[in-house]
């Protein structure tokens, strides 16, 4: 069972979230030998790995939006930046690059992720697509950049740039393997 907020109880098994690992994991059985026992994988894990972590991206844009904290639309993300109050920038993934490389530009040193469809974004917002949003500072847009670091790892053209580092950023670890904890 994957669980995408790590906080199911029990000792669990983990990997890298990546699509390449998780399925070398599935090929080679690594889920049997880490737990020591026979576990059934079921087929399309990867799939719904990257399914359950979209969800989860899109439910805290959700949050933020419901506290007043997103906006959406290239006018309103650019009128945010000016303003101060941005915790970091989305595009979606697939937008156009010119546009992406617009909002990045207005503001360089923001974290930037581009890991959402704008269909997927505009089910947020109610919209039939959203190509540009932005989130308020603090947990939820923390939240967001660990959340769209995992799914970067299922999706093809997905980019998570976390700009200038702040002292509480997370160290992302990279190496490969499957293991217990």
């Amino acid at each position: 069972m994957p669980d995408m907020a790590s906080d199911l109880p029990g000792r669990g098994l983990w990997l890298m979230p990546r699509r390449d690992a998780l399925e070398r994991a599935v090929t080679k059985r690594l889920f049997s030998r880490a737990a020591r026992t026979a576990v059934a994988v079921p087929t399309g894990l990867a799939d719904r790995v990257e399914v359950l972590l979209a969800q989860r991206c899109c439910e805290t844009i959700g949050l933020a939006r419901r506290s007043g904290l997103a906006v959406a639309g290239f006018e309103k993300v650019g009128e945010a930046v000016r303003a101060g109050k941005v915790g970091v920038l989305l595009s979606a993934v697939d937008g156009a690059e010119g546009g992406r490389n617009k909002i990045r530009a207005i503001a360089r040193d923001l974290p930037f992720a581009a890991v959402l469809t704008a269909a997927e974004m505009g089910r947020v917002f109610g919209r039939d697509h959203v190509v540009h949003v932005a989130l308020g500072g603090g947990r939820l847009s923390s939240r967001l950049l660990a959340d769209a670091e995992k799914i970067a790892g299922f999706r093809s053209g997905a980019v998570v740039d976390r700009g200038v580092a702040p002292a509480t950023a997370r160290r992302v670890r990279r190496d490969n393997g499957v293991g217990s904890r």
